[in-house]
C-alpha cells in the first residue's frame, strides 16, 4: 500500500448520504413514504442511471454500457496502463417493490466516493479501476436474480437471456431494446482478463455487525440459491356444493408442502441452511371456490451446495408424497440451482489490512444472501465487505444503515482499491 497517499484519505460522507437520498428519491413510491420502488427498465430505473452517469462524468470517468445495461465507469488517468485487468467494485441500483435505500446503492455510490477519495489523495493507479452498476440484480421483473451479472460471467447464455419474461409475458430482449439498450446479447459475456479483482461493498443484510458493535466483515463465502417453481393442480368447485372427504383442494395440499419445506430446513444439520417460500398464487381466487391450482415458488440457499442439494431432494420427495396422499398432481420447474462461492483469499486479507489501517474492527463472516459477486467469483478474484444495518433490516423502508459505518466501508474499500491498483 502507498502509506504516504492513504493517510491522506478523506471521504466526503456528507456528499455520500446526499447522493444516496437523491437516488432513492427515483421511485415509483410518493413521498413522504420511505419507500424505494425501482424495477429493472422501468422509467425510474432509467431516471437514475441517467442521474448516476452524470455523477460519473462529474468524476472524470469514462461510461461504457454494454446491451443489457450493465454499466463500466472507468478511472485510467494518465500513466495507468489502460489494456490491463482492470480492478472491479461496484453493485446494483434497481430495489424490490418498497424496499430500502441502501441495498445496492452502497456498493455503487460508495464506490464513487472511494475513486473521489483515492483522486483526492493524489493516488496514481497502475491498471484501471471500474465501478460496476449490476442490471436486475433484483428477481422482480424476470423471476430471476442477477441477470446481468450471470450474463457478464458466462453463467446466461444469449438464448437464456431471451427466454426471460416478465409477469405480462414480455421478452427480456424486447423490453431492454425498448428502454434503449441495443447491441448483441453475445456481447455481454467478459473477457477472461477483463479484471484482475473484484470487491463488492454492501449492508450486511443482517444483525450480526450491529449486535457485536463490529464496524465492518470481509466476507469470506457466499451462499447459492436454488430457485423451484411448484404447480399443485387439484380439482375446483363450489365451496358449498363439495364435501370435505370428496375434496381435492389444491391449497390445502400446497400448505402442507410449505410446512413440510420449512421441516426439512429445520431439521438440516447445517446452520446456513434457509429456505423461503415468498410467493403464493391461488386460482381461481374466490373465497367461495375450491381453488384448482396453487403456484409457489422455493428459494433454498447454503454455502454448502451438497446440503442444499440434499435438502432439496428431500423436499422434492415429502411433496410427492404429499400431492399422492391429497390427490393432487405435482409438477415442479428448477429455475437455478448455483453453486456457493468462495471469496479469494488474498482479497480477503487485504480487506482486513486495509480495515486495520483504518482502525476499524472487523472480522470475517459469510454472506447468507447472495450478489452479483456470485457470479464474478466463477470468473475472477472475488471479495466482498460487509457494514452494519440497522436491525439487520433489508429490503423494507426502514432499512438504515449509519453515516460513519457508510464511511468506514468507504475507506476501507478504497485503501483496498489503493493497494490492488499499485
Amino acid at each position: 500500500m502507498n502509506r504516504a497517499v492513504m493517510n491522506e484519505l478523506i471521504i466526503d460522507t456528507d456528499r455520500l448520504i446526499q447522493e444516496l437520498h437523491e437516488l432513492a428519491g427515483f421511485s415509483v413510491c410518493p413521498e413522504p413514504v420511505p419507500a424505494v420502488t425501482r424495477v429493472v427498465f422501468s422509467e425510474v430505473d432509467l431516471q437514475a442511471r441517467s442521474w448516476l452517469t452524470s455523477r460519473f462524468d462529474e468524476a472524470g470517468l469514462s461510461v461504457k454500457v454494454d446491451p443489457i445495461g450493465n454499466t463500466y465507469a472507468r478511472w485510467c488517468p494518465e500513466g495507468c496502463a489502460p489494456d490491463a485487468p482492470a480492478i472491479g467494485t461496484g453493485s446494483h441500483i434497481d430495489a424490490i417493490p418498497h424496499a430500502g435505500m441502501y441495498d445496492g446503492t452502497v456498493g455503487v455510490l460508495g464506490g464513487l466516493e472511494a475513486i473521489r477519495a483515492m483522486q483526492r489523495a493524489g493516488h496514481q493507479p497502475s491498471r484501471p479501476i471500474d465501478v460496476i452498476l449490476f442490471t436486475s440484480e433484483e428477481p422482480t421483473r424476470f423471476g430471476l436474480g442477477c441477470s446481468g451479472s450471470r450474463a457478464m460471467c458466462g453463467q446466461l447464455t444469449p438464448d437464456k437471456i431471451a427466454e426471460l419474461k416478465d409477469e405480462t409475458g414480455a421478452g427480456f430482449d424486447s423490453i431492454r431494446l425498448g428502454a434503449g439498450f441495443s447491441g448483441a446479447l453475445e456481447d455481454v459475456r467478459l473477457s477472461d482478463t477483463a479484471y484482475s479483482a473484484f470487491i463488492e461493498l454492501h449492508i450486511e443484510q443482517g444483525p450480526r455487525l450491529e449486535q457485536e458493535q463490529i464496524d465492518l466483515a470481509p466476507v469470506t463465502a457466499i451462499a447459492a440459491p436454488a430457485t423451484i417453481h411448484f404447480t399443485v393442480s387439484g380439482e375446483g368447485g363450489h365451496a358449498g356444493g363439495v364435501l370435505m372427504p370428496d375434496r381435492k383442494d389444491a391449497l390445502n395440499a400446497a400448505a402442507l408442502m410449505v410446512s413440510a419445506i420449512e421441516q426439512a430446513a429445520l431439521q438440516s444439520d447445517s446452520p446456513d441452511i434457509v429456505a423461503t417460500v415468498g410467493t403464493l398464487a391461488i386460482h381461481p381466487g374466490a373465497v367461495n371456490s375450491i381453488p384448482s391450482r396453487v403456484d409457489f415458488s422455493l428459494d433454498l440457499r447454503d454455502i454448502d451446495g451438497a446440503n442444499r442439494d440434499a435438502v432439496l431432494q428431500t423436499t422434492l420427495a415429502s411433496a410427492q408424497s404429499i400431492a399422492e396422499k391429497r390427490g393432487v398432481e405435482l409438477s415442479h420447474h428448477v429455475l437455478n440451482s448455483d453453486p456457493p462461492a468462495q471469496c479469494d483469499l488474498y482479497l480477503v486479507e487485504a480487506l482486513s489490512q486495509a480495515a486495520e489501517a483504518g482502525g476499524y474492527s472487523y472480522k470475517p463472516m459469510i454472506s447468507r444472501a447472495y450478489h452479483d459477486s456470485l457470479f464474478m467469483a466463477t470468473r475472477f478474484p472475488t471479495a466482498m465487505l460487509f457494514i452494519p444495518c440497522r436491525d439487520g433490516v433489508s429490503h423494507r423502508p426502514d432499512e438504515y444503515a449509519e453515516p460513519h459505518h457508510i464511511e468506514a466501508g468507504v475507506a476501507t474499500l478504497a485503501r483496498t482499491l489503493a493497494t490492488l491498483s499499485t
